[in-house]
């Protein structure tokens, strides 16, 4: 294919959330991936303060061959905007945005909204989806206003975190419990909860990362997570399940030491497989999921069955993430996955403009 008939694709990472770290490593995979043949690369990174710009030493890295590429990219380099970003994605009908942006001021609708004010095509799911997605407690809201399973919780605001409204959670859940921020990611912020008088110090701990908490029950089962991928029409991946190295998968866990155990695919039956996948696409569009997105299960065997934890709109995509694992597993490779997530943006998008240009 000749270079002029290239996609260009806009690979935007760091960003001011805590997972600023884990995106840069993400983006550095996906960089690592991307077809030069097929696609124009373009690395823009975010720094912590908020400034856009173009990632020298990645593009650098990206015309020297993927072998240079490092296991962490550096979201500095010459300053640019969103402006110039669009202005050049407007001027090349082939340019699509992926977004490797996790945590809040990226995965929870904020440049999907600049995007889709730029009539600029971008990985992932849309506005309202990666909103209600990256907010914990009203996702859980929408979940249970649909029916499906989920763990007890409690979602408070700063405000509203009183010693009497933590005594009644404590009631209503029991411990231990889990405390996490409602916008956050990659287990950032989240504490489990033995006792009550330490309840008060985990709460804190969240709010340090949002304004508003998440109480949940602790859940006492196998931890199973399914990849879906798709638009209107999706599909599900094999499930894979993760045995912690820790009292639960946390940040160390993920993307530290490596010491938790991912099951690929997941020791269920195929009645249950099949179960817990039928649920994950069932989740992914009642919470208008589009692209990509990991739906995470608690399974209480013998119990309440799968329980839906949580789903991410931009799942990790560093080496021992599940979201490829689980799609290697099912029979796309890591570029493969790649190549069907930028046509989805594309067919998404032109999908949208036919309903709204006039």
């Amino acid at each position: 294919m000749a270079a002029a008939q290239r996609t260009h694709v806009v690979v935007v990472f760091g960003g001011e959330s805590a997972e600023h770290d884990v995106s840069c490593v993400t983006a550095a995979h996906v960089l690592r991936a991307l077809d030069p043949a097929r696609y124009r690369v373009t690395a823009i990174g975010i720094e912590r303060s908020g400034r856009w710009a173009v990632a020298d030493r990645a593009m650098a890295a990206l015309a020297a061959g993927p072998a240079a590429i490092p296991d962490r990219l550096d979201a500095e380099g010459t300053p640019t905007s969103i402006t110039t970003l669009v202005g050049d994605a407007r001027a090349d009908e082939r340019t699509v945005v992926l977004p490797l942006l996790h945590g809040p001021l990226g995965e929870d609708g904020t440049i999907q909204g600049a995007l889709e004010l730029a009539n600029v095509p971008y990985v992932g799911t849309g506005v309202l989806g990666s909103a209600v997605a990256m907010d914990k407690g009203m996702a859980k809201q929408v979940l249970a206003a649909n029916g499906i399973p989920q763990p007890r919780w409690i979602s408070l605001r700063e405000g509203q975190c009183t010693p009497a409204a933590l005594r009644h959670a404590v009631d209503e859940l029991g411990l231990p419990m889990f405390v996490k921020p409602a916008n956050m990611g990659s287990s950032v912020g989240i504490t489990r909860v033995t006792g009550a008088e330490d309840l008060r110090a985990a709460v804190d701990a969240a709010l340090a990362y949002d304004e508003w908490v998440v109480l949940e029950e602790s859940v006492r089962g196998r931890e199973i997570e399914v990849a879906v991928l798709g638009n209107e029409e999706a599909r599900a991946s094999v499930p894979g399940e993760i045995v912690p190295s820790r009292e639960f998968y946390d940040y160390e866990d993920k993307y530290l030491d490596g010491g938790a155990q991912l099951i690929v695919p997941a020791r269920l039956s195929d009645e249950e497989s099949d179960a817990v996948r039928s649920l994950a696409l069932v989740v992914f569009h009642t919470l208008r999921g589009e692209g990509m997105a990991r739906v995470d299960f608690f399974y209480e065997e013998g119990g309440r069955g799968f329980l839906c934890n949580e789903v991410n709109t931009i799942p990790g995509f560093t080496p021992i993430s599940m979201y490829p694992k689980l799609w290697q597993a099912t029979g796309l490779t890591y570029p493969q996955l790649l190549d069907e997530l930028i046509a989805l943006a594309l067919a998404r998008h032109a999908r949208r403009r036919r309903k709204t240009d006039r």
